[in-house]
Parts: C-alpha cells; sequence; structure tokens
C-alpha cells in the first residue's frame, strides 16, 4: 500500500547546506568564479553531488546564495518608519558597502564573470543587482513625495549614479566604507532637512 499523501523525490538535507555554501565562498575567493567547478565545491564540502543539486540548480545559483546571503535583504521602508529618506538611504549603502568590502575580490571576480557569461549574468543581476537598485529606487521616490528631494527628480539617472559609483569603487578597488556612504549621500542630497 503507497502513501500518496508523501512528496515525491528525497528531501533536502539541510544539514549539509552550511558547508557547501563555505566551500563555494572559499573556493570562489581563493581561486575565482570560473576555476571553480561543482565536482571540487561538493568534495571540500564532503557531500555527494546530488545533495549539491537538491537545493541549487546550477554553480551560478549555489555560488550567489552563498555571498550575499550575508548581504541579506534589502531592508524595507516599512521598518524604517520615521527616519527621513536621507538617513535610510545612507544606511542601506554603509550596509551593502560593509558587505562588499569583506569580499570584493571574489565578488570583483563574479562581476567579471558575468560580462561574458550571459546566463551567469541574469542570475547575478536577479539576485543581487535589481533588487537593491528597486530599493534605491524606492528611497529615493520617498524622498521626492515628502520634499527632501525636489519631485521632478530624474530617480532613473540618480539611481544609476549610486550604483555607478560603488561598482567603480569596488572594481578599482578604492575604499567602500561609511564616510563614501556618507559623502555619496551628500552629492544626492545637497543640504540636510531642516
Amino acid at each position: 500500500m503507497t502513501n500518496d499523501n508523501k512528496p515525491g523525490g528525497r528531501p533536502r538535507d539541510e544539514t549539509s547546506a552550511p558547508a557547501i555554501k563555505a566551500a563555494a565562498r572559499r573556493l570562489v575567493t581563493e581561486k575565482g568564479y570560473e576555476n571553480v567547478s561543482i565536482s571540487e565545491i561538493v568534495r571540500v564540502a564532503g557531500v555527494a553531488r546530488q545533495t549539491l543539486y537538491r537545493r541549487w540548480s546550477s554553480k551560478a545559483d549555489l555560488v550567489l546564495e552563498a555571498f550575499f546571503e550575508t548581504a541579506g535583504e534589502p531592508p524595507t521602508l516599512s521598518g524604517n518608519a520615521g527616519l527621513t529618506a536621507r538617513s535610510v538611504l545612507e544606511k542601506f549603502l554603509a550596509d551593502v558597502f560593509d558587505s562588499l568590502a569583506r569580499e570584493g575580490d571574489a565578488i570583483s571576480s563574479l562581476i567579471a564573470c558575468a560580462q561574458s557569461d550571459p546566463e551567469f549574468c541574469e542570475t547575478f543581476k536577479e539576485k543581487f543587482v535589481f533588487p537593491r537598485e528597486q530599493m534605491v529606487r524606492q528611497i529615493l521616490n520617498k524622498a521626492c513625495s515628502e520634499r527632501e528631494l525636489p519631485p521632478s527628480a530624474d530617480i532613473d539617472t540618480v539611481t544609476a549614479m549610486i550604483h555607478g559609483a560603488f561598482w567603480y569603487r569596488l572594481l578599482t578597488n578604492q575604499p567602500l566604507d561609511r564616510p563614501f556612504a556618507a559623502a555619496l549621500v551628500s552629492s544626492v542630497f545637497p543640504t540636510r532637512p531642516t
């Protein structure tokens, strides 16, 4: 007699996920994304290949989750009630910079790979770039609606400027720190609200 309520396939082994992600982070940091194989990751993690593929469909999905889980999810405006848009943006950028600064070399290798691997590029944009870009847009729209910025502010251009500044610093090995977050925000909001 069969159990019709039993889900198909073997369940994920959640206890192996931290070891797999740690192995992926370490290997990519040491060797760069393109020089690391799934075989090497599972060997270092001490798991079977099938264990990895039960949770991640590709090396790109695994590596991006492994690196960007420390960056956390982009904050929501509802979690920052009562703060000015300027303050929310500065905190958001400082948190992103803290994460990028810890693993800048490895993330630079991921960005470089995204330029030559269209599939990886799409995953990188979907999992990291676009959610944070959307958060910046929401903060800037809040700033316009609350008159911290002029209602006519060009949100697309300001968003591109913010992202361009920190990706440029990352790729040229310049500091990504809280003073730079404050300076970048000051260029968007030239005067503090009274």
